[in-house]
């Protein structure tokens, strides 16, 4: 998982943001007999294991008339290089092709676009591109989720704790939105709903980093700083690497230089 970034975000959209996202490069379009030949899928492949040589060989199997699948596995291995900007300029640009040969595509290609510009740090093209998908397929949860990440990179964190509300009333069972809406509450001053959201994303998922993140910072705002700490110790634990650790590390940083 790609986990560099660097949006105006709390850091549990951040953490979710980076961990979430990055799977961009792991999706085919499934669905199609467009996209479900032998070659595709071993670029696929090759773009997992080798993002460079699998670039190369998209590249080199659409000038020789590889197409949709061609130019889509490309545009992933560029996800996979970090090329965010480029990849998402191309997979923008894969729609009309996509509307004439896999038409129930589109939204699944809207929403892979929206979440390369978001990793390219243009949450406002991908807020766009997500208004569009969800026009086509409302009340879908992952989109509306992708839409909350894109409203929170806005700092537009009501209009991201809406999206997540009727992503969780479709399916409550969703640990990612509720600890994002954890995150949007407490921005939104709602301390009580974002423990309770917290808490209920813990219960689903006991080691949800960025659940426990966010119940971390919130005890801390109460003054419990012992159940902060484990909290914050837990996230560095269960996910060295992620950017949640990032910020819990901060966050016990300041708790021990404030007891110096």
């Amino acid at each position: 998982m790609i986990s560099a970034l660097k949006i105006v975000s709390p850091a549990i959209f951040a953490s979710l943001l980076a961990t979430a996202l990055p799977a961009v490069a792991q999706q085919s379009l499934q669905g199609s007999t467009v996209l479900q030949d032998a070659a595709y899928q071993d670029c696929l492949s090759l773009v997992r294991r080798n993002p460079e040589d699998g670039f190369s060989q998209a590249q080199l199997w659409q000038a020789t008339g590889g197409g949709l699948p061609a130019q889509h596995c490309a545009a992933l291995a560029l996800v996979e290089m970090r090329h965010y900007g480029d990849a998402a300029d191309r997979l923008e640009k894969l729609l009309p092709l996509a509307e004439k040969q896999a038409p129930h595509l589109t939204v699944a290609l809207l929403d892979q676009a929206a979440n390369a510009w978001l990793l390219a740090e243009q949450p406002q093209r991908a807020k766009q591109l997500m208004d569009i998908a969800l026009k086509a397929a409302p009340e879908t949860s992952d989109l509306l989720i992708d839409r909350a990440l894109a409203l929170a990179a806005l700092n537009d964190y009501a209009a991201a704790k809406r999206d997540l509300d009727v992503a969780i009333r479709v399916d409550p069972t969703r640990e990612d939105a509720l600890a994002l809406r954890a995150s949007a509450r407490r921005q939104t001053g709602d301390m009580n709903g974002a423990l309770e959201d917290a808490e209920t994303a813990l219960a689903i998922q006991p080691r949800l980093p960025e659940a426990l993140l966010e119940r971390g910072i919130l005890r801390l705002n109460k003054g419990d700083k012992q159940g902060a700490r484990r909290d914050l110790i837990e996230v560095r634990l269960v996910a060295p690497d992620s950017p949640a650790a990032i910020s819990a590390g901060q966050y016990i940083e300041q708790m021990d230089v404030k007891q110096d």
